[in-house]
Order: C-alpha cells, then sequence, then structure tokens
C-alpha cells in the first residue's frame, strides 16, 4: 500500500494494514489508527503479511495473557502464519517455546525459528511431554485455534495460575471440563478475535505492536515467514493450499507479478 498524503506516521512512504475485511481488493480504506509503516529492510509484499498476525499474537499473547520473560508458552500449530510468528516473538522476549505440530517437516521449522520444545502431535501425547519438560509444572500460557478436543488437555498442561487464550475451534465448538481443574490451577480462559473489536481498540493494538514488535522486525530478531506467494488470479489456490494444510507458515495470496 503506498500512502499518497500526510498521516501521523511520520510520512512514510509505503505503509501496511490492519484490515477489517476486503483484503482482496485493489483499494481499500483504512482508519487511520490502523495503519502502520513498513518496517525497514521489508519488502512491501511481505509487510502485507505482518498486521494481521503481529495484531494478533501480540494482543491476545502479550496484552491480554501478560505473557512475560521467564515464563513458558505453548502455540498449537506451530508451523502456521500465527505459530511462526509466535515463536519468534516470544523468543524474543526472552519466553521458553514450546510448539505442537503434525510433521517433522514442519517441527524442524518450528526449531529453526528458535522453538524449544517440539512435539508431533501426531506421535506423541502433548501433555505428557509438557509435563515432562517442566518438572510436572506444566506451561504458564497456551494459545490455541484446535478448540474442543485439546480444551481438557490444555488445562491439564498449564501451570499454576496459567492462561489459556482461544483464538479459534477447528476441531469442535462444544466440549466438557473438569471445572474443579480450572479452580485448581486458578486458570484464566479467554477467547477473542480482531475483526469485531472497536475503532479504538484496534487502534490501541496497532501502536503497541508498533511500539513493541517493530523495532524486533527491524532488528532482524523476527522476520516474515512466506510459504508462497501467488498472484490475485490464482487465489482459489491458494484457499485449497491453506485447506488442504500441506503448506508449512503464512502463505500470503496477492496481486504481485
Amino acid at each position: 500500500m503506498k500512502l499518497l498524503k500526510s498521516s501521523s506516521l511520520r510520512n512514510p512512504k509505503f505503509v501496511c494494514a490492519l484490515l477489517s475485511g476486503g483484503g482482496y481488493a485493489e483499494k481499500v480504506a483504512v482508519p487511520a489508527g490502523q495503519v502502520l509503516p513498513v518496517p525497514q529492510g521489508v519488502s512491501l509484499k511481505d509487510a502485507a503479511s505482518l498486521p494481521e498476525v503481529a495484531c494478533t499474537v501480540w494482543s491476545t499473547v502479550f496484552m491480554m495473557s501478560r505473557l512475560s520473560a521467564g515464563e513458558t508458552f505453548l502455540v498449537h500449530g506451530g508451523s502456521s502464519g500465527i505459530g511462526t510468528f509466535a515463536i519468534q516473538i516470544a523468543k524474543h522476549q526472552g519466553v521458553k517455546v514450546f510448539v505442537t505440530a503434525g510433521s517433522e517437516e514442519k517441527l524442524a521449522v518450528c526449531k529453526d525459528l528458535g522453538a524449544d520444545v517440539c512435539i508431533n502431535y501426531k506421535t506423541e501425547d502433548f501433555v505428557a511431554r509438557v509435563k515432562e519438560e517442566t518438572g510436572g509444572k506444566g506451561v504458564d500460557v497456551i494459545l490455541d485455534s484446535v478448540g474442543a478436543p485439546y480444551f481438557q488437555k490444555n488445562v491439564d498442561s498449564l501451570n499454576i495460575d496459567g492462561r489459556l487464550f482461544l483464538l479459534g475451534f477447528m476441531g469442535g465448538a462444544v466440549t466438557q471440563v473438569n471445572l474443579g481443574s480450572l479452580f485448581a490451577k486458578r486458570i484464566t480462559v479467554q477467547a477473542a478475535g480482531l475483526r469485531t473489536r472497536t475503532l479504538e481498540n484496534k487502534a490501541e493494538i496497532v501502536s503497541e505492536v508498533e511500539k513493541n514488535v517493530w523495532p524486533a522486525i527491524v532488528a532482524g530478531k523476527v522476520k516474515p515467514v512466506v510459504y508462497k506467494y501467488l498472484p490475485l488470479s490464482e487465489a482459489a489456490e491458494g484457499h485449497w493450499l491453506l485447506e488442504s494444510s500441506q503448506h508449512i507458515v503464512m502463505l500470503l495470496s496477492g496481486f504481485f507479478n
């Protein structure tokens, strides 16, 4: 996105933005509070992959779940766009990172990005592995998009005062849970997305991302991870790749040559 008029963002030549929809359009109107300068050293098309994932991870994991240096963090789907970004920014913040993924190839990508403990959920019990790696305590924060099948397992994997953040329910939305385990560990469960937030809340998140995440990107500590670039005419292929789960990390579809 090219910025043609002056703005509050130090008059950058190029910007990227947190959209509320319409990402395949050639032109889009964006509230000023959702606009970010393209980080120095990042190409315009790579910058397009950053706002949504950066705002999602920072708002859920750090602003709401209060993950901090010295704590432990489990992200399910570590090779996804959310996962690859979460690994990098959590490591940059001094956190020990656990991930799950469904193949050794995907786990290798997570390891290269800094994940400390990589668990193949198809061949290992992630609860047992988490307990083993933490001396029986469990992790402090979990970021999950699977939902129902993982809910009780996530609770069992958390430490005292642990925080579970739900980003989605790809595995189902209805489950049963032992409420006693929530009380025993003083566990906090939260769920949220970006789209339904107010403009003011989105602007606050974007501001926090520019202040806390953008410097790490400029310093090369966090990088955009893109699986494949596609022209807009092949957007359907991009959707197919996402649905097939054959991709590793973020897939970016846009009007690029």
